[in-house]
């Protein structure tokens, strides 16, 4: 049996999978892997261009969409503290009210954790949210195309190079007024595929995470081969602050994160509701 899958080329996505899609894993099905941005993995789970993809890595923020479809893995995926995005601007303490944000998807964990911030402490309202690749968001912001800009992943250790400043802290906020985690990405099966199936996919993506964390370096050449021109001390940082225990099990705090964003989210009219079963695995 060989699956489709499709996740990012980001460090801790490889690092992560390495193991799995280089048929290192005892048992595990063979993978056929696609590496996308999650935005375009977001749209593929939401909109039925996920026709092609077993696995899909996307952000917590679009499960309410898809999970009728696909169920919650409880590894794999992207948790932590000290993680959170950061909105970005030329200037120190610059006002966002009526302000243009670039974000990297609408549909993103980042982009709730920002509107959940934004909707406490910029009671006027920001102004234009505009979506960009997330690549573009930091020279954009530094050129003047837009006042500010959030990012995620490797974005938290470059962004002086670009001359910015950190406005806010998403996870920051997030974890001082939840004591939770903060989710990020997460990773999703078909539920055609049965319980079966799902349960092998769990515990070969479990598998595949400890192996990586037992010997790094064989995971060395397929992280900096897909992190195009990241420096490599960049890439074990990020692999350090994305990959910890919740990306081997989510636990209890790790539901109680999913559900608290997308319960919070619900109330303020970003996400729909969540059915009381939704997160359940098989």
């Amino acid at each position: 049996m060989t699956l489709r899958i499709a996740y990012s080329p980001c460090p801790n996505d490889t690092f992560v999978f390495d193991a799995w899609a280089h048929g290192r894993v005892p048992g595990a099905p063979a993978l056929e892997v696609t590496f996308a941005d999650i935005d375009l993995t977001n749209g593929w789970a939401e909109h039925g261009g996920a026709d092609e993809y077993d696995v899909l890595k996307v952000s917590y923020a679009v499960l309410p969409w898809v999970l009728d479809e696909y169920a919650l893995l409880p590894c794999g995926g992207a948790l932590g503290r000290g993680c959170g995005p950061l909105v970005l601007t030329r200037e120190a303490g610059t006002d966002l009210t009526g302000k243009t944000v670039a974000v990297p998807s609408e549909r993103s964990t980042a982009y709730l954790l920002f509107r959940l911030w934004a909707a406490e402490v910029v009671p006027g309202g920001v102004g234009d949210v505009v979506v960009m690749p997330f690549h573009e968001i930091m020279p954009a912001v530094r050129d003047g195309k837009v006042d500010a800009g959030l990012v995620i992943h490797e974005a938290r250790f470059t962004y002086q190079d670009y001359g910015l400043r950190s406005l806010a802290d998403m996870g920051e906020h997030w974890e001082s007024t939840t004591g939770l985690p903060i989710p990020l990405g997460a990773i999703i099966a078909k539920r055609s595929l049965g319980e079966e199936t799902l349960r092998l996919l769990a515990e070969s993506a479990r598998a595949s995470v400890r192996m990586a964390w037992d010997d790094p370096e064989a995971s060395r050449p397929y992280v900096l081969e897909h992190a195009q021109e990241m420096d490599p001390a960049v890439a074990d940082r990020h692999i350090g602050l994305y990959v910890n225990e919740f990306t081997a099990d989510l636990g209890d705090d790790g539901y109680a994160a999913v559900r608290g964003l997308l319960t919070r989210a619900a109330a303020e009219g970003l996400v729909p509701p969540l059915a009381p079963d939704a997160l359940d695995f098989v």
